[in-house]
């Protein structure tokens, strides 16, 4: 699917997401023609979906991440659904999964401290929808956040 001159320019612009594409171009060794070409045809195949500017939430003075784990009760067919459209509309979950097994959804969210913390987990999160369970991981450190993947 991907020819060494796709891996190159992959490389290159997951390495400087904010270069120029004809700077991408020149490190990867080709013209910048041929790279507009080929980010124009991963995109079109799905490969590339756009670019986007990571936030360190840390410098706005979030200091605490937890993540919640949630067991829904499913007695109700709208109760995914629900507990979904619900936990989109707090603004300090950052990160939505959805999972098989136990667990149903996990969410990640980010408060300024552990008071600030806990009152959005009294008023927000204690008051969505169809819960059954939930778990609180409270993050200490993280080790790897790298994204790109080996091309």
């Amino acid at each position: 699917m991907l020819d060494d001159t796709d891996r190159r320019l992959l490389r290159q612009l997951q390495n400087d997401p904010a270069a120029a594409q004809s700077a991408l171009a020149a490190r990867a060794g080709v013209s910048p023609q041929l790279a507009a070409r080929r980010f124009d045809k991963l995109r079109t195949a799905g490969i590339l979906n756009g670019q986007s500017a990571r936030i360190d939430w840390r410098a706005l003075g979030y200091e605490v991440e937890v993540s919640l784990r949630f067991t829904l009760d499913k007695a109700d067919p709208r109760a995914f659904d629900a507990f979904l459209a619900a936990a989109r509309e707090v603004p300090q979950v950052i990160e939505i999964q959805t999972f098989l097994g136990r667990v149903d959804v996990r969410l990640s969210v980010i408060a300024r401290d552990l008071a600030d913390y806990h009152r959005i987990y009294r008023e927000r999160i204690l008051t969505l929808p169809h819960i059954a369970d939930i778990e609180a991981l409270m993050q200490v450190a993280v080790l790897k956040t790298d994204e790109r993947l080996p091309l």
